[in-house]
């Protein structure tokens, strides 16, 4: 939901923030006062179109900014900071928790975040391509397993395809790349590689080219070592031993010397050893720089270690025997393929038999909500077109339309075509109330969706925006008191004139000052008649919460 809404010279808007809250939140004001500014704004924030004749009078920027909480762990971040600026020369700075991204990038992002229903609009629903998401998210109990085998079905089918489409060349092109991966293959294949050879390697050149130095170590280890150290010990040994029977003490101490004779000994002849064996050997060294050149050479072509060069070899050999083996490859991809696709198909109708049946289903429920909205001559259908040529698609073989007529006589069209902005706002007004529970965008806004309506169609229409707010936060400009009524939240947007220039006010009412402003749309007029009314409204939303 939008948690706060940050408007700056917009319009007759110089400076303003609005807190918003979950449910229903309803704007309602004066006339020209900037109510509908505040829904431009949103369009703006939603990468819509911007005119620089929108930038207050004076100012050389425009910025909108909304702070959007997420719940259920959907974002790494509970609460996304969006914000666009715009300047007189047209151009855009928008952000994404503080990260640049284009209006393209922006408005991508906020389709999933809010829909706003108006005169000029951003609505999701209008996009045919989330016609058959909504109808699946209708019918979920009947189509999550049958949809859930037909997506298995289709990864194996792509990975088929995918092999299939697989272009090797003609024939002069295959013999060349085969060719090339003989080449490669030989190349790897004659070096014999190891894992972790090269590690060897290096630690061996490490030791042959230190070999001076480690020389020159234990000889003088070995000749400190040797002859007066043990003979010391030796005498050490001996004296100790004529009094070892006076103390226990002195005999700890003469096993103790006798341990540490053994250990200079077996020290002094494994020095003595490694000085005798260390001898730096050229002709080794060069075939050690030799081999290491190999395995450069063949990390720089094939990867960045034996393990990846082996791993590639492996891959070359597989198209080796691929286009050596192509046609009985093919044959026998082409084998697995037509399995897949009678598979795929019959999952494919299971998926259309269902859409079909929950799509009469979802046609009634819209159509009996376009006649409590007044539209009782609109008529509302789901036309499913199945593709008998196979052409399988990641959700099936089915394309989903939403048709509309909304005049007796008149032949359906899809929702697209739909003139009206006030028939529109209320058709969308019946499939949002229907498909509340699926329609995953948490933030709806209604502009002035009352256009052209009043009496029973403006209180069903009140209670249709009223029952959405349970699932969705609701966002409403409203000239009709039966709608003001049923808000959670009533907001007050009101001008005034301070030096000169117009500004816009935005003042959150409580229950006393929403009954005023209830009664003035309501009658033009607060009187007593308007406050009696304005309260019976407000009690039948208190009743119907209850």
């Amino acid at each position: 939901m939008i948690n706060s809404l940050h408007i700056k010279n917009i319009g007759i808007i110089d400076d303003i923030c609005i807190d918003f809250n979950e449910g229903f939140n309803v704007l309602t004001g004066e006339t020209g006062a900037g109510k509908t500014l505040i829904i431009d704004s949103l369009q703006i924030l939603a990468g819509g179109r911007f005119s620089k004749e929108m930038i207050r009078s004076g100012e050389e920027i425009s910025f909108v900014e909304a702070s959007i909480y997420f719940p259920n762990d959907i974002y790494d971040d509970d609460n996304i900071i969006v914000s666009r600026e715009i300047n007189v020369s047209g151009k855009n700075l928008c952000k994404i928790n503080g990260r640049l991204v284009s209006v393209s990038e922006l408005k991508e992002f906020m389709k999933k975040v809010i829909d706003i229903h108006g005169q000029n609009d951003n609505q999701s629903i209008l996009d045919e391509e989330t016609h058959i998401e909504l109808l699946d998210g209708f019918a979920k109990k009947e189509i999550d397993e049958p949809k859930a085998l037909y997506s298995s079905l289709y990864e194996k089918y792509m990975n088929i395809k995918k092999e299939l489409d697989r272009n090797y060349g003609d024939d002069i092109e295959r013999q060349r790349k085969l060719d090339l991966l003989n080449y490669q293959f030989s190349e790897i294949e004659d070096a014999e590689l190891k894992e972790g050879e090269e590690d060897e390697l290096l630690e061996k050149k490490k030791l042959i080219s230190s070999s001076e130095k480690i020389s020159q170590a234990l000889d003088y280890a070995k000749e400190n070592l040797s002859g007066t150290s043990l003979d010391s010990l030796t005498e050490s040994i001996r004296a100790m031993e004529k009094i070892e029977e006076f103390s226990p003490k002195y005999k700890e101490v003469l096993e103790r010397l006798r341990s540490s004779y053994y250990e200079l000994e077996e020290a002094s002849r494994d020095v003595e050893t490694f000085a005798d064996s260390v001898e730096f050997n050229e002709e080794e060294l060069d075939e050690i720089e030799k081999r290491l050149d190999i395995i450069k050479s063949l990390k720089r072509k094939y990867g960045n270690s034996i393990e990846e060069i082996l791993k590639y070899k492996n891959e070359v050999e597989k198209q080796i025997y691929e286009i050596t083996n192509l046609d009985s490859y093919i044959h026998d991809l082409k084998k697995k393929q037509a399995a897949i696709i009678e598979e795929l198909y019959e999952a494919a109708k299971k998926l259309h038999s269902v859409r079909e049946k929950y799509s009469k289903d979802l046609s009634n429920k819209i159509n009996k909500e376009l006649k409590e909205l007044e539209m009782k001559n609109a008529k509302f259908s789901v036309n499913i077109i199945f593709d008998e040529d196979k052409i399988f698609k990641s959700d099936g073989l089915d394309t989903v339309e939403f048709m509309i007529s909304t005049n007796v006589g008149e032949d359906e069209k899809k929702l697209t075509k739909i003139a009206s902005g006030g028939e529109m706002s209320r058709f969308m007004l019946a499939i949002k109330n229907v498909l509340a529970d699926v329609d995953k965008i948490p933030v709806l806004i209604f502009d002035e969706i009352d256009t052209g309506i009043s009496g029973v169609a403006a209180k069903v229409t009140g209670e249709k925006i009223k029952k959405i707010s349970k699932h969705h936060q609701v966002l409403c400009v409203t000239h009709l008191a039966s709608i003001a009524a049923k808000g959670d939240y009533n907001y007050f947007i009101s001008k005034k004139v301070e030096n000169g220039k117009t500004r816009t006010q935005v003042e959150l009412l409580d229950e006393e000052k929403t009954l005023r402003e209830i009664a003035r749309i309501s009658s033009g007029n607060i009187t007593e008649i308007s406050i009696k009314l304005a309260k019976e409204l407000r009690n039948s939303r208190v009743r119907e919460i209850a």
